[in-house]
């Protein structure tokens, strides 16, 4: 996911999924329909521009909408007063006045100035409140409410509180008189996790083989009632639970295959009354096109699984260190793959034929590929799933010049309504995406499918998952008001992740990611889940997480949770950072806990500044600071290139470590006191916790980001070395090494930055080198990219920047052969901590020269030591090795045996243990 910090420091936070705009604020919170009859008329929420879900609001009673008054501080609006437990409320008001909360069932509670002087008006009761303090407990809890003065339930009172949540509450202050000083709403998340403990146990959702059991937690709700649809609309009541606040129904056999909504009568702040809200389950496990209703299904049905889905062999698991993974969108697999039938490219269906990407994929499986990350494959809002609703462009975009404006005008044009976007715009977590699908009925059938060709192919499947936010408040917030999402000090939705952000430090919301996460495991047999801005999460809820798969076996669930890898983005920002709400899964957190973070350090360092650098030629490692000055002043003077040099080289030496903040480099520094703009560039506690990357869907491809940096003179065949080189530092690391799709074969996204929204064209993964590689299709979209135009024109203009066959070759087969030199010895996933210190060392090397050695003497069969030089340079370098004098070395052998013939050209000298490796080349040497 794309998103800007203000440091610059990682993946930047802001405009993202809306294409550089904020969201609009009918998706922070769901807009106030304009009107009623005052009979229960029923109204159609308005959505976002593409949204899928169902939203009709009933009605009970008249708006209130009054004339502005003076006197009180009384919005009722807001919501400033925060009911952390059942008897303590957090509120910044004075010490010495009255405080209560008053309630309505109905929901009437309003401030006028009627009577002149201005109060609170409707069939309201008063739960008193005393002065208290927070304790140390619920300060921990609660750091952002710490500050906070405390008021604490009369004891009198406390049998109201059940009765209170279930209606509006306000929280009010007057003074000794009684007279009305100010008043405002009530958070209630805090509350309703105390009041409702046992729904954390509780089985939500649809259940029940045969005979159907559908239960929703809606515990503020005065009615919930199910409504079933085909043939026609019945309405059934549904029981509460008072303890858990959990309403349920039992149906019967024929109601399986129907589908389905909830009616949830419940106060709305939103709407400022009593509303009866017609929602989707958010437990769903299957929904109608478009997410607009849910539908009634088992998933061990028969008629749900493709043939053999039961007995599929899975690919031997591999543990998180040893994983190489290759970061894949479902419609660019296959959408401009001509080897695909038409009415099959960009689907699940897709993974399942002998096409040219199905070879490709096999292919580097049989090199060592471990894993294929699929991008979001939920349910998303913004694709319409019915291929007749969808409006692709209509230009000969091929025709067009490679520097025109017009390939992304033409775009742009049907952006909202196409068949291509990334997928960070959840609807329905746990139900795969229907636009992916032949036939949106047939998704789950069709996802289990795709899942089995990959594991066919000899790969493991990661879903990329985004519980930290969702497309808009329309799917949970009518269900609970003010509890799935996070909100500021003042009641608003909290937006910092581009939309409305959850809150997975709420017991359910937390119970939601983690039941979600099961499921897909258990009844998809997803292999690792990929959690998009995982600083967003409590660690809790991820070491929940954690816990939760690691329960699962083979014979119980049908696959092995210990086996199944989590790792995700631990970017800290937003609302959130630095440990605001919570301890936070962000990187440096979760040393120690086997869950893998992205590692930014290394991937800075080789392409040089930072994603988001006003000049995109600051140049890095494997982008010509050593030795291939750009001309761009951004790079600086000759002496702080030197300078920056010698720091990039340090982050990546600690990142061919894993990121270990207890390595200590040849410098003496540990990886924790290696700086990384402010903050440790070692943080983690074992080599399996960190994800190393030089690019990802986010910000420009490597072929692009070196198209910036690199001099434009620089000749294609220097280009692909320069691509092979950067991406071996990820190869080669300790650690999870990852790749996006398409960078083994030089892949362009023709320099969009962000193409979330860009459609097929810019997007475009191409298996026949014939077609090229992307580059030259046009200036990219106009939002997000117009700043870069004119650096981005001149070099889209230069049809030496454009690779042949040739050229795309040989990137493939320099990326086949690190992952086969990867996978060739234990040497790259040394395991812990304590062995990196004791194998790895980084001999002294020249200036744009990385030298590592491991020696693997008792561990590797085949190989006593295993010694890697990246040279950077554009001249051959010469590399001591004194301990290697005397000693049997040679050209590792797929090097040897390399179509390469430059790295064929690295030697070993044994008289004096000197190691030679030309220019911009990795070589590998192993000693027998």
């Amino acid at each position: 996911m794309h998103y800007h910090r203000p440091d610059g420091n990682d993946e930047g936070w802001g405009p993202h999924v809306w294409g550089g705009a904020a969201a609009p604020a009918d998706r922070a919170s769901p807009p106030r329909p304009s009107g009623t009859d005052g009979f229960g008329a029923v109204f159609t929420v308005p959505l976002a521009e593409g949204a899928k879900s169902l939203s009709h609001i009933i009605h009970e009673g008249d708006d209130k909408d009054l004339p502005a008054a003076t006197g009180a501080d009384a919005d009722l609006g807001k919501a400033r007063a925060h009911w952390i437990d059942r008897d303590t409320v957090a509120w910044r008001g004075g010490p010495s006045l009255r405080h209560s909360l008053a309630f309505s069932a109905k929901g009437d509670i309003a401030y006028g100035s009627a009577c002149g002087d201005g109060d609170l008006t409707g069939d309201l009761r008063l739960i008193r409140l005393l002065p208290g303090t927070l304790s140390e407990e619920q300060e921990r809890k609660w750091p952002h409410l710490a500050a906070y003065p405390a008021l604490k339930v009369d004891p009198r009172d406390a049998d109201l509180v059940r009765q209170a949540l279930r209606g509006q509450v306000v929280a009010v202050e007057r003074d000794a008189a009684g007279t009305l000083l100010a008043a405002t709403g009530v958070q209630i998340p805090g509350v309703l996790d105390d009041l409702y403990a046992e729904a954390a146990t509780a089985t939500l959702g649809p259940s029940g083989r045969t005979i159907p059991k559908l239960a929703l937690w809606a515990p503020t709700a005065q009615k919930v009632e199910l409504a079933l649809y085909g043939p026609g609309r019945s309405v059934h009541r549904m029981r509460r639970d008072d303890d858990s606040g959990v309403w349920s129904v039992h149906g019967l056999p024929t109601w399986l295959g129907r589908e389905y909504t909830y009616l949830v009568t419940v106060y709305s702040p939103a709407a400022g009354k009593v509303v009866t809200n017609e929602v989707t389950d958010p437990y769903s496990l299957a929904v109608t096109a478009d997410g607009v209703r849910s539908r009634l299904v088992s998933l061990d049905g028969a008629a749900l699984k493709p043939p053999g889905w039961d007995r599929a062999a899975k690919p031997a698991a591999v543990p998180q260190d040893r994983a190489s993974i290759y970061e894949l969108h479902v419609r660019d697999f296959s959408a401009s793959d001509a080897s695909v039938p038409a009415a099959l490219r960009g689907t699940y269906a897709a993974f399942g034929l002998d096409s040219a990407g199905m070879r490709a994929l096999r292919a580097l499986a049989e090199d060592g590929l471990t894993h294929v990350h699929l991008l979001p494959v939920f349910d998303l809002a913004t694709i319409p799933e019915r291929k007749a609703d969808r409006t692709e462009p209509g230009c000969d975009l091929a025709a067009l010049p490679p520097d025109s404006e017009r390939q992304q005008e033409c775009v742009a044009r049907t952006a909202a309504k196409d068949s291509f976007n990334w997928g960070y715009d959840p609807l329905h977590y746990t139900v795969p995406e229907g636009s992916y699908a032949t036939d949106p009925d047939e998704r789950i059938k069709e996802f289990r499918g795709m899942v089995a060709g990959l594991n066919r192919a000899g790969l493991r499947v990661v879903m990329d998952v985004v519980y930290n936010h969702t497309h808009s408040t329309g799917v949970l917030d009518p269900i609970v008001p003010g509890y799935y999402h996070r909100l500021l000090d003042d009641g608003a939705v909290a937006t910092s992740t581009c939309c409305a952000g959850t809150a997975p430090e709420h017991t359910m919301m937390g119970k939601l990611v983690v039941d979600s996460v099961v499921t897909w495991a258990r009844q998809y047999k997803i292999d690792g889940f990929r959690f998009d801005l995982m600083g967003h999460h409590p660690k809790a809820n991820m070491l929940a997480v954690r816990r939760a798969l690691d329960a699962l076996t083979v014979e119980q669930d049908g696959v092995d949770g210990k086996s199944i890898i989590l790792y995700g983005e631990g970017w800290n920002f937003g609302e959130v950072a630095g440990g605001a709400r919570f301890e936070q899964a962000t990187q440096a957190n979760l040393a120690g806990t086997g869950i893998g973070t992205f590692s930014d350090r290394l991937r800075d360092a080789v392409r040089g500044g930072g994603p988001f650098d006003a000049d995109p030629r600051v140049q890095g490692f494997g982008s010509g600071l050593a030795g291939a000055p750009n001309g761009s002043p951004a790079n600086g003077t000759a002496e702080q290139q030197r300078e920056r040099l010698a720091g990039y080289a340090d982050l990546i030496r600690v990142g061919l470590t894993g990121n270990l903040a207890g390595y200590v480099l040849p410098s003496g520094k540990r990886g924790s006191e290696v700086d990384y703009n402010g903050s440790p560039a070692g943080y983690a506690a074992a080599p399996g916790e960190v994800v190393t990357y030089v690019d990802a869907h986010d910000n420009e491809t490597l072929f692009d980001a070196l198209a910036y940096k690199l001099p434009q003179s620089t000749p294609m065949a220097d280009r692909v070395r320069m691509q092979a080189l950067s991406l071996a530092t990820a190869v080669l690391s300790q650690g999870t090494a990852f790749v996006h799709a398409g960078s083994e074969r030089l892949r362009s996204k023709s320099l969009d930055r962000n193409s979330y929204n860009s459609g097929d064209w810019f997007n475009r993964l191409l298996w026949d080198c014939a077609q090229g590689n992307g580059f030259g299709a046009g200036l990219p979209p106009r939002a997000g990219n117009e700043d870069r135009w004119p650096y981005a024109r001149p070099l889209l203009a230069d049809p030496a920047l454009r690779p042949g066959c040739a050229d795309i070759n040989a990137g493939r087969a320099r990326y086949g052969e690190l992952l086969r030199i990867r996978a060739s010895s234990p040497a790259f996933a040394l395991g812990s901590l304590e062995e990196v210190r004791r194998r790895l060392t980084f001999p002294d090397s020249a200036e744009g020269v990385i030298a590592m050695h491991v020696d693997t003497s008792g561990l590797d069969p085949r190989w006593k030591s295993v010694t890697v030089v990246f040279n950077a340079t554009p001249a051959e370098h010469t590399q001591a090795m004194p301990s290697l004098a005397g000693q049997e070395v040679a050209l590792h052998p797929v090097q040897a045996a390399s179509d390469d013939p430059v790295v064929r050209e690295s030697a070993f000298d044994p008289a004096t243990g000197t190691l030679t490796v030309p220019a911009r080349t990795v070589a590998v040497f192993v000693r027998t």
